[in-house]
């Protein structure tokens, strides 16, 4: 089953189950893949579709950030339950071991042979651990193996 008829059909649960956090955050997700396909003029695949939700989780983490920085923490904590309902349909996360593998193995692919080479490494680790390792994570792991290298 795909993601996007998954998310359909978490939605129609919800609808049933009368959880209506639940079902906003759903509905919010499939609206941002409908703008999406619209705007491209194009059917998202699971990949795509991943990529979206990735973004709308790092939506919620930075305005749970400035709203607990601003003394909201009621709208805070809605975010925090949208984040942990869009959270629920990332494929399962790496290591920081299984990325510290990959990222060697990048560096040596690549053939990198210090900072300068940055971008061809996460040009290579990108496609591979997005949606399954924090970006910012795996690009500071890339940057100290560099200057290390």
């Amino acid at each position: 089953m795909s993601l996007k008829a998954q998310l359909t059909d978490d939605m129609k649960n919800a609808m049933r189950a009368k959880e209506s956090e639940r079902l906003a955050t759903i509905r919010l997700v499939l609206a941002e893949i409908k703008r999406k396909e619209v705007d491209e003029r194009i059917e998202l695949d699971d990949a795509q579709v991943t990529a979206v939700v990735e973004k709308m989780i790092k939506q919620r983490k930075d305005s749970i950030t400035q709203f607990e920085a601003g003394g909201r923490q009621d709208l805070a904590d809605i975010e925090k339950a949208e984040l942990a309902i869009l959270s629920t349909y990332m494929p399962a996360g790496l290591s920081d071991e299984e990325v510290a593998a990959e990222v060697a193995a990048a560096v040596a692919a690549s053939g990198a042979a210090g900072p300068q080479d940055m971008g061809k490494v996460m040009g290579i680790l990108k496609p591979k651990l997005a949606g399954r390792a924090d970006m910012t994570a795996v690009s500071a792991q890339v940057k100290k193996a560099l200057s290390g290298a």
